[in-house]
């Protein structure tokens, strides 16, 4: 009496066995996204181009920050990308002056080369541009600097945010607490207001001398009606405890990219030691620090995820920095696509992504900071 019974529950655990398998394939990589043709910017392998090299004529090199204009403003012509510059020419990491114009059939024109002796502001410690780029529609265009002298962390100092008019002119600095090394950054534009959203990873790092620190932050600045010169309205701490360490290799790794949900009020931060990618509600209102906020998707295919970008399907890519791959991940915390994009280095694509940004209909613009390239991932 007792047989049929064992036989019904083995095969119903059976089952349930195939469906966990099936889920784990979803959720950890199977190359076709459940989203469908067309309403996933990575539904099949893609195929990576390059758009342009990177380097202007005073040879900076590394490029990190990556923005597309939407608008075309003064220098600003929409359908391009901006890529700031990160090392010099000697390769010095934190020494980087120059930001660059990439048409999409290639051709580059040096948007900025900032001179840290003629700044209208403070920045402590210099120019070293990172991945904090961010342009708004009205023209102005706002960058990261975590400067050293000698491109390692014994000397990296807290720089600032570095505000450019559409003609490439810098004409303010944001300095000070609570700005501390700002890394990577978004931005957006509601009811006259700008907002940036940025993360800090010099706090306490080179003290710590290559210790996890669990001091890393992200900052909300808003600033006045970006039709004209953007000044400060408020700047609110809201997100903290972000391990970060200093690294021989990368000078500095903490939280990196950002990506704002602005539907639904949500701020995504790639915390990279940890191998996860956070979220921080109430983004645009909060007053308080959410801390490291919740844990939307962790492990599987994301290593060192450092660029971040919302697709335009409302899902997440990132890229890693350990191993070259784009992930999709859905806001469910599903890793439904991942890719290799990148070879170079040993081992294959170690640090070379950084910055990334999607084009509706085009596909994924990233750099390549092995090759200093802009490249695209396209899909047909």
């Amino acid at each position: 009496m007792k047989r049929p019974y064992v036989s019904r529950l083995f095969a119903l655990v059976m089952g349930l066995i195939v469906v966990l398998v099936l889920a784990s394939a979803v959720s950890f990589g199977v190359n076709k996204s459940p989203l469908g043709v067309n309403k996933s910017p990575l539904d099949t392998s893609g195929t990576v181009s390059t758009v342009a090299s990177t380097v202007p004529a005073n040879g900076d090199v590394n490029p990190y920050g990556v923005v597309h204009i939407t608008q075309s403003v003064g220098n600003l012509q929409a359908g391009n990308i901006l890529v700031s510059n990160f090392n010099n020419s000697a390769n010095l990491q934190g020494t980087g002056t120059t930001i660059v114009q990439i048409s999409p059939t290639g051709t580059q024109t040096l948007f900025a080369q900032i001179n840290a002796d003629s700044l209208p502001g403070p920045c402590p410690g210099g120019i070293g541009l990172t991945t904090a780029l961010v342009v708004f529609n009205t023209g102005w265009v706002i960058v990261g600097s975590l400067p050293t002298t000698d491109g390692t962390s014994a000397t990296a100092q807290a720089g600032c945010l570095l505000v450019l008019s559409s003609q490439g002119q810098v004409v303010e600095t944001f300095s000070g607490a609570p700005i501390n090394g700002p890394w990577d950054m978004t931005g957006y534009e509601a009811n006259g207001l700008g907002y940036l959203f940025f993360t800090n990873v010099l706090n306490g790092t080179v003290k710590g001398g290559g210790q996890i620190r669990h001091d890393g932050t992200v900052v909300r600045i808003v600033v006045t009606d970006t039709s004209s010169t953007p000044s400060v309205v408020s700047t609110t701490v809201i997100g903290s405890k972000f391990e970060e360490r200093t690294d021989p290799a990368a000078l500095v790794i903490g939280p990196t990219g950002v990506a704002l949900d602005s539907v639904n009020d949500i701020l995504y931060v790639n915390d990279s030691l940890t191998n996860r990618i956070q979220a921080i509600q109430d983004a645009l209102v909060r007053t308080t620090s959410a801390l490291t906020g919740v844990t939307v998707s962790s492990g599987g295919f994301l290593n060192d995820p450092l660029g971040l970008t919302l697709g335009d399907n409302g899902n997440l890519l990132a890229v890693n920095g350990n191993d070259g791959n784009i992930i999709e991940i859905t806001p469910a915390g599903a890793q439904v696509f991942h890719q290799l994009i990148d070879n170079t280095g040993c081992p294959p694509g170690a640090g070379a992504l950084f910055g990334l940004t999607q084009k509706k209909g085009v596909g994924v613009y990233f750099v390549d900071d092995a090759s200093n390239t802009l490249n695209l991932l396209s899909f047909h």
